[in-house]
């Protein structure tokens, strides 16, 4: 005898029905192929009101054997059971068929009272012939061949039903099984949940060694304690948390990777028992940590009971990774807006480019002397003139990720020693109090899609407030001429400039970067685009440009040099003014290797660039003076004509008034003390 005890339901406190079970079982020798004998106990005691525990996996190591015979029915595919009265008596609510070759189920009669029936490791691939079996409790057919659940609509009494290792697909036809206590599936090649949810009274689901690869659709499944999932294929759990009674959740060997996809288990109330094990989950270094914290009811994990300090260790390293996460949502909040502003300064961008373009191709077929429609000299230096930016940002951009604002139509970010620079209204940041530190650190400034004349103008500021910078980059800035790289002469230093072939035309010039040594060579750039500078390159620069600098100095008459060259040059050309009157012999040769290098800057210095902002200012000042001394001219004129008109007129009166005159004054004096007293009189009177 090989003795075996298996443990059994129990019901619940009420409504389900206790069996009051203990099965001792045993085999014998068969004198006969057809014949199986087995004793049965029956034990007074309730059953001790435990669940069936995950290890119903196992195979049963228990065996039972009672005198059955089993002979051929007028049916040859059906074999017809056959017990003797006093066995029926004797095991009158149960029969055990374990190991006995079925292919299929017997046909059992006169058994109408059965409650328990075992079909064990038998062959049987499909249920059938036991619907008459209607107060049927307890059904085992584990370890057979059956791929189908079928023929149990009428056991609506049954409460255990074991289906292990079987060949089944799909969990189906449970619909009148409503007093179901435990479903035991577990080893089947089952792939989805369902058709449970009307399972009210299911208290334990084994569904372990299938193929399932999510767990979902386990609403309705109230009464729930126990769920077993080891060894499947499962990457994410849903549903779980709408389970109120669920206790235990065995998800051992599955391919869970995240807590993420396993979140809605922290939602549970009731759960106290869980397995990660054998996942990939559980290599993590945060794994235990973060179970313990978002699952504060548990009370075993893994098997283990977790501890009060497991619990403590876990709520502070929470908490920080609580920071880490929070500041990591942060940034990427930030990281985002940049993005949107960027998006929205480009946007803007473009809409000028465009109303750009469209009014060149406007202009094309207008009066060519126009002012500010071609190309202006100013000092010798050519400007383009653009039309203002008048229109407003897109408001069809919708806004994105948490209310972040895309309205900003310009970006100022500070990252590391790079100071980036999106769209012109960026410009004004430079008036910004910033700190000797954050200025001081910054060596690289990069300007996007804003206008290069809109640069031109804060570049003294530059210069003052970030002395440090040594790079400066453009992209999107409309470089397109080389007058432009005029103006950065005023900056301190640069060792390396960068322009972006996009939204700058210039760099298609084969010789933009011999025009940028030459222009600058004061700065001894070291890098241009990410090339370094050689030395040839400098000596390019001067036989290409060379000539051009000595033909603009020197076209120019002195005044206009003065007024364009800085305090430091007008000394220079003044002193260069001074020497020319000197005799040879009288400088030496070091005096002329200074003037040569002072000549050279001077000669540089007049190549300048003035903007169009700046030109148009010029522009209107000058039609200011011009309209101020036409008015004032035409004054003179007006006031040279009248007093030429009254000399006229004098001319042809003044005969006659020299005779009335002469007149006048022999009358007076024709009486000569007459007219000493009147004249005595009127000296007289004016005193």
């Amino acid at each position: 005898m090989i003795p075996g005890k298996y443990r059994s339901v129990s019901g619940r406190a009420t409504n389900n029905v206790n069996c009051g079970l203990h099965l001792v079982i045993q085999t014998s020798s068969l004198p006969e192929k057809n014949k199986v004998e087995f004793k049965l106990h029956k034990e007074t005691p309730s059953f001790p009101g435990r669940l069936l525990q995950h290890d119903l996996e196992r195979n049963y190591s228990s065996r039972q054997g009672e005198h059955i015979n089993l002979v051929s029915s007028s049916m040859p595919s059906f074999p017809i059971l056959q017990r003797s009265s006093e066995e029926k008596i004797l095991y009158s609510d149960r029969l055990t068929l374990e190991r006995q070759k079925l292919t299929v189920c017997p046909i059992i009669d006169g058994e109408e009272h059965l409650r328990l029936l075992n079909f064990q490791h038998n062959f049987i691939t499909r249920i059938q012939n036991i619907s008459n079996l209607q107060k049927l409790i307890f059904l085992d057919l584990y370890d057979n061949q059956i791929e189908e659940i079928s023929g149990l609509c009428t056991l609506r009494s049954l409460r255990v039903l074991l289906l292990g290792k079987n060949r089944i697909k799909k969990i189906s036809n449970l619909e009148n099984l409503k007093s179901l206590d435990v479903l035991d599936l577990h080893g089947n090649q089952i792939t989805t949940i369902e058709n449970v949810n009307h399972l009210c009274d299911l208290r334990v689901l084994n569904l372990a060694r299938n193929l399932l690869s999510h767990v979902d659709n386990l609403n309705g499944l109230d009464s729930l304690t126990e769920l077993n999932l080891r060894h499947n294929q499962i990457t994410f759990v849903r549903d779980v948390d709408n389970l109120p009674s669920l206790q235990r959740l065995f998800l051992s060997f599955n391919n869970i990777s995240t807590f993420e996809s396993v979140c809605c288990l922290a939602d549970s109330t009731s759960l106290s028992d869980i397995t990660f094990d054998g996942n990939p989950i559980a290599q993590e270094s945060w794994y235990r940590h973060t179970v313990l914290q978002n699952m504060m009811q548990l009370r075993q994990l893994d098997m283990k009971r977790i501890t009060e300090e497991e619990r403590r260790m876990a709520s502070v390293i929470a908490k920080k990774e609580e920071e880490k996460k929070r500041e990591s949502h942060k940034q990427s909040l930030l990281k985002e807006k940049k993005r949107l502003t960027i998006n929205n300064v480009a946007r803007k961008w473009d809409l000028q480019q465009q109303r750009v373009t469209n009014i060149a191709t406007n202009q094309d077929g207008k009066d060519s002397d126009s002012p500010s429609q071609d190309p202006c000299q100013v000092d010798g230096s050519t400007i383009s003139a653009f039309p203002e930016e008048t229109g407003s940002l897109d408001s069809g951009l919708s806004n994105a990720l948490q209310g972040l604002s895309v309205t900003d139509t310009y970006l100022v970010e500070v990252d590391g020693d790079t100071l980036s620079l999106y769209g012109s209204g960026a410009l004004e940041s430079l008036d910004r109090n910033w700190s000797v530190q954050t200025a001081g650190m910054v060596t690289t400034v990069s300007f996007t899609f804003i206008e290069f004349d809109e640069i031109v103008q804060v570049l003294p500021k530059l210069k003052i407030k970030f002395p440090n910078s040594l790079h400066l980059k453009f992209k999107e800035t409309n470089l397109v001429m080389l007058q432009q790289f005029n103006a950065l002469a005023q900056l301190r230093r640069i060792d390396q400039l960068t322009v972006d072939p996009q939204g700058n035309p210039v760099v298609s010039f084969t010789l933009w970067k011999y025009y940028v040594l030459f222009r600058l060579s004061h700065f001894s750039m070291q890098k241009i685009n990410g090339t370094e500078v050689t030395q040839n390159d400098m000596i390019m620069a001067e036989r290409l440009f060379g000539i051009l600098a000595h033909v603009a100095s020197s076209e120019l008459p002195q005044y206009r040099l003065i007024s364009i060259l800085g305090d430091a040059r007008k000394k220079q050309f003044r002193y260069l003014l001074e020497s020319k009157g000197k005799k040879p012999g009288i400088v030496n040769e070091e005096n002329n290797d200074s003037k040569r290098l002072a000549g050279e800057n001077t000669n540089r210095a007049t190549l300048n660039y003035t903007t169009r902002d700046f030109y148009n200012e010029k522009l209107e000042e000058i039609k200011e003076k011009k309209k101020f001394c036409k008015t004032y001219i035409e004054d003179l004129v007006k006031e040279a004509t009248e007093i030429n008109m009254k000399n006229e007129a004098l001319q042809k009166l003044w005969p006659q008034m020299f005779i009335e005159l002469v007149r006048d004054a022999v009358i007076e004096i024709r009486n000569k003390n007459s007219y000493m007293k009147l004249c005595l009189q009127k000296i007289t009177d004016q005193k």
